[in-house]
């Protein structure tokens, strides 16, 4: 498998970080190429105490916008795919698990989960109407697609992720979608 870092940010997971947290560890326990960061606005002890039990790191950084605090993440890894969880809800263990063989594949540069692919029309009125973004999905990117497009804005806050979902679909990218209500794409579901 190839190597995959995940990058929270406790700021927008809020109380929900121990879940986050906890569905991730489960799920790449059996990928050790696996590693688990936390970014946030400030230093605190029990956010320090969450993070040590999931043997995660924790990146605090005050004063920086979103944006800026992905990127600092981002180049503090290695890895090959940056997962960026920023949801206020996690995933559960099997999607995550489910996740894994498709970063293992060529044919694909980038996998938005959470949500369905949005037409052009409505990738437009996102870019321009900021008041009709909605929450984005969690995604996963090559470092390399990361790179071509310079990363996140960090000048931006809430909106981050949704400018580089934009730039992402601008681009030649091989994104896929992975939606959590099709549960045909959890390995061992039933229907």
């Amino acid at each position: 498998m190839k190597s995959v870092c995940f990058i929270v940010d406790a700021y927008v997971t809020g109380a929900q970080l121990p879940r986050h947290l906890h569905a991730i560890y489960h799920a790449s326990t059996d990928h050790p190429a696996c590693t688990l960061r936390v970014t946030s606005l400030e230093k605190d002890n029990r956010l320090a105490l969450i993070v040590q039990r999931f043997d995660a790191l924790c990146i605090p950084q005050p004063a920086l916008a979103l944006g800026a605090r992905l990127n600092h993440a981002a180049a503090a890894s290695q890895a090959e795919w940056l997962i960026f969880a920023l949801h206020a809800t996690s995933l559960p263990v099997p999607l995550w698990q489910a996740l894994f063989p498709l970063l293992d594949s060529y044919a694909v540069d980038a996998v938005a989960l959470g949500s369905s692919e949005p037409t052009l029309p409505t990738r437009l009125l996102q870019r321009f109407l900021s008041s009709a973004l909605h929450t984005p999905p969690y995604i996963a990117v090559r470092r390399t697609w990361l790179e071509r497009l310079g990363g996140f804005d960090p000048e931006l806050d809430q909106a981050a992720l949704h400018d580089f979902l934009q730039r992402l679909h601008a681009c030649p990218t091989r994104i896929h979608t992975f939606n959590p209500e099709d549960t045909t794409a959890i390995p061992g579901h039933i229907a």
